[in-house]
């Protein structure tokens, strides 16, 4: 070995470290591109804010970020013209794990003022070793801005790094990446390019790609959501929302603001004009992209609630605190702090954006089943999210705001004397407001929210009320009718059911928990109900079509309209002593047939249908 070469022993246990680094800490290979140009664009920064002071620092004005890959040498070479390292820095830096000279200097800059410190990316000190991901050495050429003098600092990754003279035109670093057989994939400038074009594409400093000889822009250099909203174009909006979601239509709002104080942060988001196509239902995760100075993390940082997933967009962070390895984000109080800003941020536009009725039912007809999850699983925004809710209703035309009613709306137009906000929920808005549940309310002027969504079975029971107002499904226990008198005559006298509803209680033994009277059916002769405390109807179908059937549903109840030409008969024939049980049977079949449900035994069904329009 040349007497000029010093070899020298690493600053800590680097074996253990740099397999740490290679084997665990990253989970994608290519995350090695990354970080080297993050460490070149810090260096490209440092410069040009120390040239401010020392304008011998000067940096040329081409001033990029080069990556050159020979296949034939089984090498990758990543160049800047950035403030270079002198050979003590090289040591300090390189030769110590886990030393920042990105970290060092910021903390030199403690005193200096926000707007007058550069925006540096690299903190912990291990990205560089990444590298060794991909090759089995490494050889780092530097020069210091300033100086005249270059060292060259190589290493396997093992227990050692050698220090030697070397010679380079301009300051600034090189990097010499000698690729492992196995890694092959990233001496091909398409990979590179792909690389960059991910996790780089929008940081300032341009980089280049050589691809047969020539270099060529990999990073579009702009990152939009930095710029002042007076400065950018509805069509640049409009096109980067596009390059983001990879879709074609218009946004239907886009947020953009810039957050500064105790959270230093700036968001780009859009809220999409178009349901987007999913063969399959899809994740449940935000996908709002991460990014700390203008570099992206990830896109894994659920910045925003699964029941806001549908926004897309970009959040770019001054200081938010990783850990070394970047991918993997700590569950800090700056991370949970802008999640709850951006959600709250959401919140309001959409509050906004509901005062204009047929605007805001374009944006409910694409995502209004995703956000009311949200009133099911976060108890923390419950109350914001309902008076964003919208429903069909039994008293709402088609023609007015697309037949589409709030919570607030609603109550504004319940009865005196109406304590409860009723709904009915199930899977078709016209089977709904045909449904002989709602007779009764119907004829007492009595409105009810028609529920269509899968979700609509599940939240209101975790809603308990709104502005005092009890939400009771009209299926569930006796809804209790009395107090208000209907608005329409209701026919003939009701029937005496005193000996029709135990012989039908008898006949039904185990299938109803009881036969009862009801004043909330018109035309109808029979309706089901469920029982005071249980799941209403339509949650126990939903159960039974899940495969549990048993899971504590209870029976249902068997209601009967006492005034129905029907029920009128059958108390003759039960006050006569004749046998009811197989009417019973068909009387449980027809209101789940009512319901949209099928009967118990379809065969025997149809077959006593059959036999009863025969004998007529």
């Amino acid at each position: 070995m040349s007497e000029t070469v010093e070899r020298h022993e690493f600053g800590a246990e680097v074996g253990r470290l740099l397999d740490l680094v290679v084997h665990a800490l990253y989970s994608d290979r290519e995350i090695f591109l990354r970080e080297l140009v993050a460490n070149a664009a810090d260096a490209i920064d440092r410069r040009r804010f120390e040239a401010l002071t020392d304008p011998a620092l000067t940096m040329p004005a081409d001033g990029s970020i080069r990556i050159v890959p020979d296949k034939a040498a089984r090498t990758i070479t990543l160049s800047d013209p950035g403030i270079g390292m002198t050979k003590a820095e090289l040591a300090q830096n390189l030769g110590t794990i886990a030393r920042s000279g990105t970290r060092a200097f910021t903390q030199s800059l403690a005193g200096a003022k926000p707007e007058d410190r550069p925006s540096l990316i690299g903190q912990f000190g291990v990205g560089f070793y990444s590298a060794f991901m991909v090759a089995d050495r490494v050889e780092v050429t530097s020069r210091r801005a300033g100086s005249d003098e270059a060292w060259t600092w190589s290493s396997e990754g093992a227990g050692s790094y050698t220090l030697a003279p070397a010679e380079r035109a301009e300051p600034g670093t090189t990097i010499v990446l000698h690729v492992k057989p196995d890694a092959e994939e990233f001496l091909e400038p398409i990979r590179l390019q792909t690389i960059i074009r991910k996790w780089a594409d929008h940081i300032t400093v341009p980089i280049t790609v050589a691809v047969d000889g020539k270099d060529e822009p990999a990073n579009e250099g702009t990152a939009l959501w930095r710029k002042p909203k007076s400065e950018i174009s509805e069509e640049s909006y409009t096109e980067f929302y596009r390059h983001l979601g990879h879709v074609f239509d218009q946004p239907w709002a886009t947020l953009h603001w810039r957050a500064e104080g105790a959270l230093d942060y700036t968001a780009l988001l859009f809220i999409p004009g178009m349901k987007p196509f999913q063969a399959v239902e899809g994740e449940r995760e935000s996908r709002v992209r991460l990014h700390v100075r203008r570099m992206f993390i990830t896109d894994e940082a659920n910045l925003l609630p699964p029941w806001l997933r549908f926004v897309v967009g970009v959040v770019d962070t001054e200081d938010l605190p990783l850990n070394v390895s970047r991918e993997m984000l700590q569950s800090t109080p700056v991370l949970a702090r802008i999640r709850r800003a951006v959600t709250g941020r959401v919140l309001t536009e959409l509050k906004n954006r509901a005062k204009d009725a047929s605007d805001y039912a374009k944006f409910w007809a694409n995502f209004g089943p995703v956000l009311k999850e949200g009133m099911w699983e976060d108890a923390e925004h419950r109350k914001d999210l309902a008076p964003l809710l919208r429903f069909r209703s039994s008293a709402v035309p088609e023609e007015k705001d697309g037949g589409w009613t709030s919570l607030p709306d609603y109550v504004s137009r319940m009865k005196d004397g109406q304590e409860a906000i009723w709904y009915l929920a199930g899977d078709d808005a016209e089977a709904l407001a045909a449904s002989p549940q709602l007779e009764g309310f119907r004829a007492r002027g009595i409105e009810v929210l028609l529920l269509t969504d899968q979700v609509d079975a599940f939240w209101p029971e975790r809603f308990e009320e709104f502005e005092g107002k009890k939400l009771r499904s009209i299926t569930q226990g006796a809804a209790d009718l009395s107090k208000f008198a209907p608005e329409v005559a209701e026919g003939d006298e009701p029937a005496d059911l005193a000996k029709l509803l135990p012989a039908l209680t008898e006949a039904l033994k185990g299938e109803v928990a009881e036969v009862r009277a009801t004043d909330r059916l018109v035309d109808s002769a029979v309706v089901l109900a469920a029982s005071a405390g249980g799941p209403d109807l339509q949650m126990q179908r939903l159960l039974r079509r899940a495969g549990r059937g048993g899971f504590g549903l209870g029976l249902p109840v068997l209601e009967l309209n006492p005034r129905h030409p029907l029920v009128r008969a059958l108390a003759a024939r039960a006050d006569a002593g004749e046998d009811l049980a197989e009417t019973a049977g068909t009387l449980l079949d027809l209101a789940r047939v009512q319901d949209g449900d099928t009967p118990r035994d379809p065969v025997g069904f149809a077959r006593r249908v059959a036999a009863a329009l025969a004998r007529g």
